[in-house]
């Protein structure tokens, strides 16, 4: 596709929700922060990358794959979240607001998948 990555709205929101991720994920109990805090972050930071490998390639199909991959990691995110607040490390508000982030980054992509296939 070869647009800067950093011209898309859903990279842009994505690395903010990253850039959150680690900030939260820095609460973490000591022994937490390596386990369950670097999976967090591993698969928040993969939504991001996937959209800038996927804009890299040349066709269509290749960028939706690499969506799809970042749709993945999301949906790994977002259990990650929901088994960080059930663990007592993320307070409900916290939660929320992550999870929303999560919504919204998921109907970005939906958005540019759809238009990659018109």
């Amino acid at each position: 596709m070869q647009n800067r990555f950093e011209n898309l709205e859903v990279w842009k929101k994505s690395h903010a929700f990253t850039l959150k991720i680690y900030k939260v994920t820095n609460t973490f109990p000591k022994e937490e922060k390596y386990r369950l805090g670097d999976q967090l972050r591993r698969s928040a930071a993969s939504v991001a990358t996937n959209i800038v490998g996927g804009n890299s390639r040349t066709h269509k199909a290749e960028f939706q794959q690499f969506l799809n991959m970042a749709r993945s990691s999301l949906e790994e995110t977002k259990y990650h979240l929901l088994l960080a607040r059930d663990l007592g490390y993320l307070d409900d508000k916290t939660y929320v607001q992550l999870q929303g982030d999560c919504e919204e980054i998921g109907r970005m992509l939906s958005g540019l998948m759809k238009s990659l296939k018109s």
